[in-house]
C-alpha cells in the first residue's frame, strides 16, 4: 500500500485534522508545525505524535515529505502555497485560495510548473447537506435547476486582527462553492452590491466599508446564482448554507447551521385551482462516512469522541464531526489524489474560479455594482 508523507502546518483549526491524517491508510510520517511551540507541544502529547519540524522552511527542505497541508492565516496562502509546490511537494490550503488575482494566478503556475497537486481545502463540498443535495441533482430530482442561492452569516469580531473589516466577498468560498457545483459550469462574471456601513475602527485594515455585500454570479451556461456574505456588525445567526430552486424540487439549508435541511416538491394543481402546489419535508440526513477508509469513519460522525484541543468547538451532536463531517472526507480525497496520480476534485482550476468570483464581486461593489469578468486562469 502506497505510503504519503505529510506536514501539517498550523495546528489552531488544524488541529482538527492530525489526528485524520494520523490514522489514514495511506499515511505513513506526519510531521506537525506551528509557530505557537505551546500548541504544538499539547497537540503533540494529546495525540503521541513525535515528529515535529523546525521551521517551516525545514519542511520545505526535507525531501522524505510528500504533500504539505496549510492551516495557516489567509494571509499567507499565497507565498506558502507557491513556496510548497514551488519545493516539488503536493499542496493543500485552507480557504480562501488567496486574496489577489495575481498571487492565484502565481499558484495556478507553480502547480503547472511543478507537476504536484494542488487543492483546496473547501468543507462546503463535503458537508451532509451538500452530498445529499448532490445525489438529488445527479438522480435528476431537482428537474432544470432555475436559480442557486449560497450565504454565509458569521460574525467575526476579537477574532485575530487580520480577519478586522475584511471584505465579506473575499471570504465567500463557503457560500459560492456550493452552488458553482450544483450549476455545473464555470463562474464567468459578478454583479455586487455592498450595503451597510461599518464603524470606522474596523475598516481602516482593508478600507472595506461594508458589513454586507450581495452579489449575482453569471454561469456560463445562463444559469444565475445569488451570494449574499456578512462579517461583522449584522445580527444574524451563523450559517453557511445554500439553496437550490429545481423546476421540480427545491433544496433549502435549514435558518442555522445546524438545522435540518427543507426539500420541497412542485406538485399538479388539483382540478379547479390555481397554480401548483408544494409539498415540503424536513429532511434527517445520513453522515456519508460509508465511502471513506474504516479507520477514519468515526472522525465523520457527529458526538465522536476526538477533541484534539477542541479549536472550533464544532465537535457537537448538532454540526456533525466538523464542518457536517467534511473533515476526513477532505483528508481523503487529498491523499487519494496522490496515491492514485490524479488530480484532487477541487483543483487549482476550480478553487481559482470560486475564490476569484469573490475577489472580483468586492471589485465590483466597491465600483457601484458594474459587471467584472471573472479571470480564466
Amino acid at each position: 500500500m502506497k505510503k504519503v508523507n505529510v506536514a501539517l502546518v498550523g495546528l489552531g483549526f488544524g488541529g482538527f485534522f492530525s489526528a485524520i491524517y494520523q490514522k489514514h491508510p495511506n499515511v505513513g510520517r506526519l510531521v506537525l508545525f506551528d509557530t505557537d511551540k505551546v500548541r504544538e507541544e499539547n497537540l503533540c502529547q494529546k495525540l503521541g505524535i513525535t515528529e515535529r519540524a523546525e521551521s517551516f522552511e525545514a519542511i520545505l527542505e526535507d525531501p522524505d515529505i510528500d504533500a504539505v497541508h496549510l492551516v495557516t492565516p489567509f494571509t499567507l496562502h499565497e507565498e506558502q502555497s507557491v513556496a510548497v509546490l514551488n519545493s516539488g511537494k503536493h499542496c493543500a490550503c485552507t480557504v480562501p485560495m488567496g486574496l489577489t488575482l495575481e498571487g492565484i494566478r502565481r499558484i495556478v503556475q507553480a502547480q503547472k510548473a511543478s507537476g504536484k497537486n494542488y487543492m483546496m481545502m473547501e468543507t462546503t463540498l463535503y458537508t451532509y447537506p451538500f452530498f445529499y443535495a448532490k445525489g438529488m441533482l445527479d438522480a435528476g430530482e431537482f428537474g432544470t435547476i432555475q436559480f442557486l442561492r449560497g450565504y454565509h452569516y458569521q460574525d467575526m469580531a476579537k477574532w485575530p486582527d487580520y480577519w478586522t473589516g475584511l471584505p465579506p466577498m473575499y471570504y465567500a468560498t463557503h457560500a459560492i462553492a456550493p452552488i458553482s457545483v450544483m450549476a455545473g459550469a464555470r463562474i464567468q462574471s459578478v454583479r455586487c452590491e455592498g450595503s451597510g456601513r461599518m464603524n470606522p475602527d474596523t475598516q481602516k485594515y482593508y478600507g472595506n466599508p461594508y458589513p454586507v455585500e450581495s452579489a449575482i454570479l453569471e454561469f456560463e451556461n445562463g444559469l444565475k446564482g445569488e451570494v449574499t456574505r456578512s462579517l461583522f456588525e449584522t445580527a444574524r445567526e451563523y450559517v453557511e448554507g445554500f439553496d437550490v430552486y429545481g423546476s421540480k424540487k427545491t433544496f433549502q439549508w435549514g435558518f442555522r447551521d445546524h438545522d435540518k435541511p427543507y426539500v420541497t416538491t412542485l406538485l399538479p394543481p388539483r382540478e379547479g385551482d390555481r397554480g401548483g402546489r408544494c409539498e415540503t419535508e424536513v429532511v434527517s440526513l445520513p453522515d456519508f462516512s460509508g465511502s471513506l477508509p474504516q479507520s477514519i469513519r468515526k472522525f465523520a460522525v457527529s458526538g465522536g469522541d476526538f477533541d484534539p484541543l477542541n479549536p472550533h468547538k464544532s465537535w457537537n451532536k448538532e454540526l456533525g464531526a466538523g464542518h457536517h463531517g467534511a473533515h476526513p472526507h477532505l483528508v481523503h480525497e487529498f491523499i487519494s489524489s496522490i496515491v492514485e496520480e490524479r488530480k484532487p476534485w477541487i483543483d487549482e482550476q476550480r478553487g481559482a474560479n470560486i475564490t476569484a468570483a469573490g475577489i472580483c464581486a468586492h471589485q465590483s461593489a466597491m465600483e457601484g455594482g458594474e459587471r467584472v469578468t471573472i479571470p480564466e486562469f
